[in-house]
């Protein structure tokens, strides 16, 4: 999952990103509006974290932008001002959620896992594929009740194959999902976070297939099935 941070203070913005990061999210951030819809513009994302007290151009200009561009990435806003006049202009202007400053950071990544899921069509939080479980809001994955030990990396992985489970996932989704802006992340490198993954997972009778040239395909291991029965 990947999130752009829109945030003028650098501290909270430095507090935001080490944090999400540290739950497995890829993360980006910029300083002002206009840096904001631009990336809108040039880039997927999963999520925006607004801060309407922008320079160059306010969130209200920058979530009304995106609106228009029928664009319906979930949006929580941040602000110093919780006036019910700014929280209503928000929200009438398509914001999915609110948060005034200050704000813990727990209350905020709940917030974030319960807008990420309504993105994603308002899914259940659990996923389930043959015996693997996945816990979108722990994000923990499990094999008959036995925790598997995954990088943040391999969570991420995980979650957008599972998400697209029976369709295939090109590397290109994988990197636009998993890496940030900067972050040089090879073509090898990829096949080396799937081969990890599909080791780890395979006892689950889960099988990570490559459509070779394309990408990969999350599928039920139909033989180790057969075997078991």
């Amino acid at each position: 999952m990947r999130i752009l941070i829109a945030e003028d203070d650098s501290i909270l913005a430095d507090g935001l990103t080490r944090s999400l990061r540290n739950s497995g999210y890829a993360v980006d951030a910029v300083s002002d509006g206009m840096a904001a819809d631009s990336a809108l513009i040039a880039q997927e994302f999963d999520l925006l974290i607004l801060d309407i007290g922008l320079p160059k151009m306010s969130g209200h200009d920058v979530l009304s932008r995106l609106r228009a561009r029928n664009s319906r990435l979930p949006v929580l806003i941040l602000t110093a001002a919780d006036s019910i006049e700014q929280r209503v202009k928000g929200l009438d202007l398509g914001a999915d959620d609110y948060m005034a400053k200050p704000f813990s950071l727990s209350e905020l990544e709940a917030r974030v896992r319960a807008l990420a899921r309504r993105g994603a069509g308002g899914g259940a939080t659990i996923l389930r594929h043959g015996r693997l479980v996945f816990d979108q809001t722990g994000r923990v994955a499990l094999v008959d009740d036995q925790t598997l030990e995954l990088s943040a990396r391999e969570v991420s992985l995980l979650e957008i194959l599972l998400t697209r489970s029976g369709r295939m996932v090109s590397k290109n989704q994988i990197v636009d999902h998993l890496c940030e802006w900067g972050e040089e992340v090879s073509s090898n490198a990829i096949e080396v976070y799937v081969h990890r993954l599909r080791k780890k997972i395979e006892p689950s009778g889960v099988k990570i297939a490559t459509v070779r040239g394309l990408g990969y395909c999350l599928e039920r291991d139909t033989s180790a099935q057969s075997a078991s029965t």
